[in-house]
């Protein structure tokens, strides 16, 4: 089959929107379990400075058959999910994840929550787009947007807050943190707001 010369005007033509922007984005965790206190997910909207758009995986199965291998589906795996946080000087955001982390295993006696409701919740990450086009007609928030896509993390709860390196070596940075979650199973929904599943 042959097929016709490309151009960079049909490449153009394709690009829609500019492409997708790492740099625009949003992530958010409305509610926290009920024993942390002082959670504020606008100033954590704001102090997450990294996250990721998730991984589909789907194991495959080797079967043997005469000298040649059958691949058929297996199971479906979800990643760990990783934000990085800017760490403010009043330590809210970090304080928040490790009384998280203290209600599921206590730091003192390894005691904690039995029930999982009482410690996983749902995130949210935002692709957030550059068009004007994006600007929502519904929302009062002149400067609000709708997001491209939003992916929904459901019953999430951190196994790790990281470490932050402190040095006399260290100059004109600013600290920040890692916190790794554990992810249940995750949804890209539609971008009107109504929180149809698109996957």
């Amino acid at each position: 089959m042959t097929r016709a010369i490309r151009t960079i005007t049909d490449f153009k033509s394709k690009l829609q929107g500019g492409a997708a922007r790492p740099n625009l984005f949003e992530v958010s965790i409305p509610t926290f379990p009920d024993s942390v206190s002082g959670w504020d997910d606008e100033t954590f909207n704001f102090l997450c400075k990294a996250a990721a758009l998730p991984a589909s995986n789907v194991a495959s199965i080797d079967v043997p058959f005469r000298g040649r291998i059958l691949k058929v589906a297996g199971d479906r795996t979800f990643d760990v999910w990783t934000v990085t946080i800017i760490n403010d000087e009043d330590f809210k955001i970090r304080t928040a994840f490790e009384q998280w982390m203290n209600q599921v295993s206590k730091l003192d006696n390894a005691t904690g929550a039995t029930s999982p409701t009482s410690y996983m919740r749902n995130a949210y990450v935002h692709q957030l787009g550059r068009g004007e086009k994006r600007f929502s007609t519904t929302n009062t928030d002149a400067t609000a947007t709708l997001p491209l896509r939003t992916y929904k993390f459901y019953d999430i709860f951190p196994t790790n807050v990281g470490q932050i390196d402190l040095s006399y070596d260290t100059s004109d940075t600013i600290e920040e943190f890692t916190v790794d979650f554990q992810v249940q199973w995750w949804q890209a929904e539609s971008t009107d707001q109504t929180g149809t599943a698109i996957v």
